[in-house]
């Protein structure tokens, strides 16, 4: 059936495309074994959806249609490729024998090769990228996020992350990275890195950096679905359990950190009843297989145990603050994040007042890396607030506005601004 709509097609295509991208990537380098071609051919097949849907109609099953004109497509440059190939070396070509993917390529497509998005992420976190490259290109090609969506998890400039994910996909290829899922040590050594992406794939879907919606439910379902897949693969490693733990405690309150209209409901004003059970049940078994294996517990694991403590009080007013402040102690020890030691000086104010809290804050105000970061603003202004320092607080709440690029958000902010008194901006 043919829409009219153009503008309403494209997107619905780019609804799609956030969805189904890394699952099309992923199967498109097992076939073309080439992360840089496969993303070119991924994006190929976007443009022609853009172009014929407007047409032709959204298909019933989009993915599909994507997956196989991107099979098409992967299928005629393999045989591009080994035409030449014959035309350079006929001769050792048929002494040798072709592999299997050139005398059937229909058949190798369709064989039965395990998790092509785990694969993905494998590869691209392989050793040897930094691993500031590792989590910048599996984040583009698993997430399909965008380099400024990257650079904003990152709190590093834009320009940054565009060099390296160029680098990247130029290092994978001229390294002819084997494109297998590794096992034993290799996959522990690439684990941490990996652990990253995964994290920073679900913190876009669970707080969306930019756009209309405050949450992207689809990408923590893939990064738990891949957190999930990692604890599977890497049993013994308390770690991976943390972070399935701390992902699984975090998705518990997907539904009730948004409200009828798609507005934003910060935790202390949750309806906890709305709060899945299954997943925080999950979430707390996660947390205690990390806990049970008597090893030191790293970032995720402590994360997760924060987590823990607001899914095991009935209210908001029951929640161990003590117990937070003590687990942040650890983390900050753990990491030396600036964004950790700001989260730290809320759970501070929480347990012995926002006074306290605010000297925290104010010390992290010519942090570099909190520099364009919204929060920390945001908090203040928090902390203002429960001070009775209300013009400051506005102040405040108008800066974070200012830099957050997620429309929900800057409307929050906004609001909370305007209940500080004083005429803002319009």
């Amino acid at each position: 059936m043919s829409d009219g709509g153009g503008g309403a097609t494209r997107k619905a295509v780019e609804a799609v495309w956030r969805i189904e991208s890394a699952r099309l990537i992923g199967g498109l380098v097992r076939i073309v074994r080439d992360v840089g071609l496969a993303e070119d051919l991924a994006q190929e097949v976007l443009v022609t959806a853009i172009e014929r849907w407007p047409t032709t109609g959204i298909p019933e099953n989009p993915g599909a249609w994507l997956m196989a004109a991107a099979k098409h497509r992967a299928i005629d440059q393999l045989r591009r490729r080994h035409m030449q190939d014959r035309k350079h070396d006929a001769i050792e070509e048929e002494s040798a024998g072709l592999p299997a993917a050139r005398l059937d390529l229909e058949a190798a497509i369709d064989d039965d090769v395990g998790d092509d998005l785990l694969r993905l992420v494998l590869i691209a976190c392989h050793p040897v990228l930094s691993t500031e490259a590792r989590v910048a290109l599996t984040l583009r090609l698993l997430g399909g996020l965008t380099t400024d969506e990257i650079a904003r998890a990152f709190l590093v400039p834009e320009p940054t992350i565009a060099q390296r994910i160029v680098r990247a996909k130029r290092t994978l290829t001229e390294a002819r990275v084997p494109f297998e899922v590794p096992r034993g040590a290799e996959l522990s050594a690439r684990l941490s890195s990996v652990l990253g992406v995964v994290y920073l794939v679900f913190n876009e879907g669970y707080s969306a950096t930019k756009g209309e919606d405050w949450t992207r439910p689809a990408l923590c379902e893939e990064a738990l679905r891949l957190g999930r897949i990692l604890a599977e693969l890497a049993p013994q490693e308390a770690e991976v359990h943390g972070l399935v733990a701390l992902m699984e405690l975090h998705a518990s309150r997907l539904q009730a950190r948004v409200g009828p209209s798609g507005e934003p409901i910060l935790l202390p004003d949750q309806d906890r009843s709305r709060w899945d059970q299954l997943l925080l049940h999950r979430g707390l078994a996660a947390l205690a297989r990390a806990e049970d294996m008597k090893q030191p517990l790293g970032p995720y694991a402590l994360q997760a145990a924060i987590a823990g403590c607001h899914a095991r009080a009935r209210t908001a007013a029951e929640t161990d603050w003590n117990r937070i402040v003590a687990l942040y102690d650890a983390l900050v020890e753990a990491t030396s994040s600036p964004v950790v030691e700001l989260n730290r000086a809320v759970a501070v104010s929480m347990a012995f007042g926002p006074a306290a809290g605010l000297e925290l804050v104010d010390a992290l105000r010519g942090e570099p890396a909190l520099e364009s970061y919204h929060l920390l603003p945001g908090v203040r202004g928090d902390l203002l607030v429960k001070l009775g320092r209300h013009e400051e607080a506005r102040r405040e709440f108008e800066r974070a506005a200012s830099l957050t690029k997620n429309a929900r958000e800057r409307g929050l902010l906004l609001a909370r601004a305007r209940g500080c008194g004083g005429r803002g901006p319009s």
